[in-house]
Formats: structure tokens, sequence, C-alpha cells
């Protein structure tokens, strides 16, 4: 017979809820907010013009927030909105199972590293770029294409398709950019994450090869509290067992751990010691 908990044989474990929840922590954070901060701009719950990116307002009035919106809200709600909200998900997912390793095993330490890295270029860069080409101050797609970019140096040959034309995965950021210009559509913020990509792929990839310097370095805190490799939450405490919050059918799991992937391209580091472990968040 079926459990008591499911309704026609349905397990209610599953549907939108585990797959969220199976996403990994970075692009489920990222997606995760930018649906809510796009739906509370088209729903009347915050006006559009309090998340976009203004320098003055930012300075003269102190709305801070203004250095994080502009990565979270896509846009009002049409067909390309949605399609930006699903390519915000998909890149971040693809690049996040195995990004470069700058200090922290190739994981999640790596990948949030590689967001802020973004995001602080992105703000410095995005004068010169208006003055080159007519670009919003709305930076999801811009860093949405910084992921792109980077992910598509990291797997050049990995094969992609897009609308059914495959390639591989180092055209496919220019394919879109093609795309975009053939509908008539915004391309400036495109070609903005692209160029910010190729700014951290010379400095992560081609510097320590050519030059044999080390630009690019993961901070130790993000290390301290994320580990090497992916992270993987640590199982619930035996107080959390106290106050109901079993996991499974009461059966406890090992505690969590990060397993750092193997990255034999990527140059010895001479005199730093990243460490093996790090503590993990919420330990």
């Amino acid at each position: 017979m079926p459990p008591a908990n499911n309704v026609q044989g349905i397990d209610d474990t599953g549907g939108p809820q585990a797959w969220f929840q199976a996403l990994p922590l970075v692009t489920r954070y990222w997606f995760g907010a930018a649906l809510i901060t796009t739906c509370a701009g088209n729903f009347g719950l915050v006006s559009p013009m309090r998340l976009i990116y203004v320098w003055d307002n930012i300075w003269e009035n102190f709305e801070v927030w203004r250095f994080l919106t502009p990565f979270l809200f896509v846009g009002t709600f049409n067909f390309n909105t949605l399609m930006a909200l699903y390519m915000l998900q998909n890149f971040s997912q693809r690049y996040e199972t195995e990004p470069y390793n700058t200090g922290a095993g190739g994981g999640t330490a790596d990948y949030v590293f590689a967001m802020m890295f973004g995001m602080v270029m992105i703000f410095l860069s995005y004068p010169f770029m208006g003055m080159l080409l007519p670009t919003p101050p709305m930076f999801a797609r811009t860093l949405m294409f910084f992921v792109l970019y980077v992910w598509s140096k990291r797997h050049p040959t990995s094969p992609t398709s897009i609308w059914g034309v495959e390639m591989k995965a180092i055209h496919l950021p220019f394919a879109y950019v093609i795309l975009s210009v053939l509908m008539g559509g915004m391309y400036s913020d495109l070609l903005h994450g692209i160029a910010v990509g190729h700014l951290f792929y010379f400095l992560v990839d081609v510097v320590p090869i050519v030059y044999g310097k080390d630009m690019l370095h993961t901070p130790q805190f993000l290390i301290d509290q994320l580990g090497v490799g992916a992270y993987v939450a640590p199982a619930p405490t035996a107080t959390a067992s106290a106050r109901g919050g079993a996991v499974g059918n009461n059966t406890w799991q090992p505690p969590g751990r990060a397993n750092p992937p193997a990255d034999p391209a990527r140059p010895a580091r001479g005199g730093h010691n990243w460490g093996s472990g790090g503590q993990r968040l919420g330990s």
C-alpha cells in the first residue's frame, strides 16, 4: 500500500520544491532571489525604478540595496524575461558543477568568488560600457553572460545547442549575441558580460600559464564557510532532532562534507596552503 502521506501514489516530496532544493547552493539562491525580485517589481510590490542601478541614489540617498538588486531584477514580464530566468538557472547550474579552481578545489567557494569578481567588475566597467553602447542599468543578464562565457572557456568542447542548432560550448555566447541582434533585441549587456568574463578567464587561466603568476585567489573566509569542493550542508544535529527536525524515516545522515574534484590543469600554487576542509556553513 502507498504511504499515508501520499495521494494516489504521488510522492509529495517531489515536484517544484524538490527540484528547487536539488539545485546547487549558489544557483538556488541566485535563481530564487531573481524570481522573487522580478515578481515583486512586476506585481507592484516595489517600483522597478527602485531596483535598477542609479549611482546618484546610492551616493546621495544611501540606497545601498541598488548594489544587489540590479543583478536580481530581470525585467518586465514577457517571453524574453521568462527565457532569461530559465537561462540564468541553466547557465549557473552548469558552471557551478565544475568552476575554475581558484583555491577551493573547484567548488562552491570558487564559484562565489567568481560571482563577486564579476559583480564588482560589472559595476566598475559600466560607465565605460555606457559610453560605447546604450546599456540598461540592470545587470542580471550581464552577470548571466559573464557566467556563460566563463563556463564556455572552462569546457570549450562540450556539446550544446541553441534552438536545435548544435555547436561547441565555446561558440554559444556569441551565438546568443548574434541571435539577439537578428531579433532586434538588446545585446550591449550581453557583450558587457562577455568582456568581464574574458577578463576573469585571462586572469585565472592565461596569466598563470603564460606569465607564471596567480592573480586571483578565493578568499580564505569563503573557504572557511563553504569548505573545499562542492558545498554539502551538514546533517541536522541532535538538538534539531529533539525539536522534530527528522530526516527521512527518522534516520540521521552522516555529517556534510565537501569532496574536492581533481583539477590537474590548474598550476601549482607556490607558498599557499589552502587547507583541506575548512569550516562548514552552519556548523
